[in-house]
Parts: structure tokens; C-alpha cells; sequence
């Protein structure tokens, strides 16, 4: 009897502090869910656990340009296939409730449904550079504005 290797994809719930992980098979069975911390260590973890249950096909990430995205990072140096997932729209929210291991598994099936998925955002390349341009620019303009204040006197002001 031939022996198959299970075929996983795995979805996240990205928060601040935490990431809620659910693994599924390629029939769509929960294989588990679990909780890590949002850290390097946590990231590593995350994976290893992904990676026990088998051959990990693809992770589907909530918020890779915010929360989610140290972890895309991190998936992507480790040869991973990551997906952005939206987030499931309000009516399926509201059938479901609100819950972190509800709401990876739901990225876990929209990942392997390819269903609300997008090229996730790794914060890096052009578009970073934009970001950091527009950030130092910004902080520029406060700057004099709050220097200029302070330098300028005002008429009927005393000097």
C-alpha cells in the first residue's frame, strides 16, 4: 500500500502581538489550529508546526502590508508560497462570529479556493521606497512648520 504524502495549506489571522494558524488538508479537513507570537521565534514555530502536518503547499495571509507582514517576509526566505486573503465580508462574518481560529481557517480554505486572494504585499522593492520617501517628506514638512512658528513674529505680537 502506497503511502501519500498529505498536501497542507495554511491560513492566518494576523493581530499585533499574536498569529492564529490553521492548517487543511487538500480535501479541505481541519488539521489543527494554533496561536503564536508575533516574533521571530514565533515565526519560525508557526512554520515548523505548519510543516509537521506535511507538504505545505501555500499559506494564506491576512494584512501582509500590516500585521501579517514580518511574517510574509518571513514565509517568502523560506520558500513558501504566500497569497493575500481579504478579509471574509461582513455577511459571512456575522453567520460565523468572530473568532481568531475561525478566521484562519477561513483564510486556510480561501487560499486553497483561490477565492479573495491577491498578490500579498512584501514591503520592499519600489513601492517601499515610495513609502519611505513619502514618510521622510512628511516629517520634513512638520519640521519647518514647527520651526517657522517659532521663528516668525506675529503683527500686534510683542517682540
Amino acid at each position: 500500500m502506497a503511502h501519500h504524502e498529505v498536501q497542507v495549506t495554511g491560513g492566518i489571522d494576523t493581530h499585533k502581538d499574536t498569529h492564529t494558524a490553521a492548517a487543511i488538508d487538500s480535501a479541505g479537513r481541519l488539521l489543527g489550529s494554533a496561536q503564536f507570537p508575533a516574533s521571530a521565534l514565533g515565526y519560525r514555530k508557526l512554520l515548523t508546526w505548519l510543516r509537521s502536518f506535511g507538504t505545505l503547499l501555500m499559506v494564506g495571509v491576512e494584512g501582509t502590508g500590516a500585521y501579517g507582514a514580518g511574517l510574509a517576509r518571513y514565509l517568502r526566505e523560506h520558500e513558501v508560497t504566500v497569497v493575500e486573503i481579504d478579509r471574509p465580508d461582513r455577511k459571512t462574518r456575522r453567520w460565523q462570529g468572530k473568532s481568531d481560529p475561525v478566521d484562519a481557517e477561513a483564510a486556510a480554505r480561501a487560499a486553497l479556493a483561490e477565492r479573495r486572494t491577491g498578490t500579498p504585499k512584501f514591503r520592499d522593492g519600489r513601492v517601499e521606497a515610495l513609502r519611505a520617501l513619502r514618510v521622510a517628506r512628511r516629517s520634513a514638512v512638520q519640521q519647518r512648520a514647527d520651526v517657522m512658528s517659532g521663528v516668525l513674529v506675529f503683527p500686534g505680537a510683542a517682540a
